[in-house]
């Protein structure tokens, strides 16, 4: 049974430098243990010692997230196509960060305008 997976760039040092490798399996499960006995160290960057995915590694069976088709044990067949995408970071986090940067200028610019206009003598006319 062969069974096409494409590996992140993240993940090619394992297949020396490999974008696409073929593996066999029943489920991915047995796939992961199939490509890591020939890739040494891949299974246990996508799977925790407890036995299930990494929360930061989206796997995608036929473009179907496989924790919609029983994680580990989804089931697999000749031909299908598997997709190892790694979560990316900082997206959020980026957005909240220049948030948080742009109300702390905002501020700053009100609290200069308010102090100039203290020390600026009023006049009357």
């Amino acid at each position: 049974m062969a069974i096409e997976v494409r590996i992140p760039t993240i993940l090619r040092s394992y297949t020396g430098g490999a974008k696409v490798v073929e593996g066999s399996g029943d489920t991915l499960s047995d796939l992961l243990a199939d490509l890591d006995s020939r890739h040494a160290g891949l299974r246990a960057r996508l799977v925790t010692e407890a036995g299930v995915l990494h929360r930061f590694v989206n796997v995608y069976v036929n473009d179907e997230d496989v924790r919609f088709l029983g994680a580990l044990d989804a089931k697999l067949s000749d031909g299908d196509s598997v997709t190892i995408l790694p979560a990316v970071a900082g997206g959020a986090f980026g957005f909240a960060a220049a948030a948080a940067i742009a109300q702390h200028g905002a501020a700053a610019a009100a609290i200069a305008h308010t102090t100039a206009e203290r020390r600026t003598p009023v006049t009357a006319s």
